[in-house]
């Protein structure tokens, strides 16, 4: 069974063309909106945590300035 895209806008349900650059958006304000929704954390990407999830270490941001003062 095939999964087909969606063919409407996930914010304001108007028609989408798949092949936008604001896929799967209608409008770069619809985009815009669904960002801010991540942002306030509307949104919750929420499964189960593995032993591996909580292994995990972040990595540390790489430092160009040089500490030899």
């Amino acid at each position: 069974m095939s999964r087909s895209l969606p063919r409407t806008c996930r914010i304001c349900s108007k028609p989408v063309n798949p092949t936008s650059k604001l896929y799967p958006f209608c409008s770069a304000r619809c985009r815009t909106i669904d960002l801010g929704a991540w942002a306030a954390e509307e949104y919750v990407v929420s499964r189960p945590l593995t032993e591996a999830d909580e292994n995990l270490q972040p990595s540390a941001p790489k430092s160009d300035a040089h500490d030899d003062e």
